[in-house]
């Protein structure tokens, strides 16, 4: 969700500054890179070696309220998104939202879209295990399946914006798509590489789950996105 389909990161990166120097220290850039598409758990506990003098409860609630005011102001969209969701939804594709950032602010960002275009919401607060861990991923498609029996892991198709949403898409067995914003990625060929959502086609995505799909077993596709 957040540098894939809205641009938050700023918000969150701010919201790490003002913390951390609340507490008397200092916070670069490089740092905050360093927790973009993390577990809020992981990232407390960064910010507590930073000097911030909070649990970490009291941190994730301190920049999940900053953040959810900050898109309360503004929903930074990123390029192509809304299209895409929008084209999925008409092509009766299932999507989930799949996210480390906890409940409210992923319903906050959903209550700002035009349709209904995520089946269900996967959040930070709804697994044990972060990204880079698979279990967001695993879960989302076990949900999935729990509508259709039928579905497979190789009809869905990752959207990851992060190294460690990356990592933990291409752990679960999800087909993943790269779409780097603040954080460089590496190439690599287990996963497809856009620059940008915009003018991307639910036939591209259709056509990444067939090729998963023809790996897997030579089935038909039924594509389900997660992102």
């Amino acid at each position: 969700m957040d540098g894939t389909i809205v641009d938050t990161e700023p918000y969150w990166i701010a919201a790490e500054h003002a913390l951390v120097e609340a507490h008397g220290g200092s916070w670069s850039h490089d740092q905050a890179t360093q927790l973009v598409g993390q577990a809020l758990t992981f990232s407390a506990g960064v910010l507590q070696e930073a000097g911030v003098r909070l649990e970490t409860r009291e941190i994730i609630d301190a920049l999940t309220a900053e953040v959810i005011e900050s898109v309360q102001r503004a929903v930074p969209w990123r390029p192509g998104a809304r299209e895409l969701l929008d084209d999925l939804h008409q092509a009766g594709v299932r999507c989930a939202l799949v996210t480390m950032s906890e409940g409210p602010l992923a319903r906050e960002i959903v209550a700002n879209l035009p349709k209904p275009y995520f089946e269900f919401l996967v959040t930070g607060d709804t697994v044990t295990q972060g990204k880079p861990h698979p279990e967001a991923y695993l879960k989302a498609v076990a949900l999935l399946q729990e509508a259709d029996p039928g579905l497979t892991i190789d009809h869905c198709v990752a959207l990851e914006d992060s190294a460690p949403g990356v990592a933990a898409a291409l752990a679960s067995g999800v087909a993943t798509v790269a779409i780097p914003h603040i954080v460089p990625l590496p190439e690599d060929p287990r996963h497809t590489t856009w620059s940008s959502l915009a003018g991307r086609s639910v036939s591209e995505l259709e056509a990444i789950a067939a090729g998963s799909l023809a790996a897997a077993s030579g089935s038909e596709p039924a594509l389900g996105s997660l992102s």
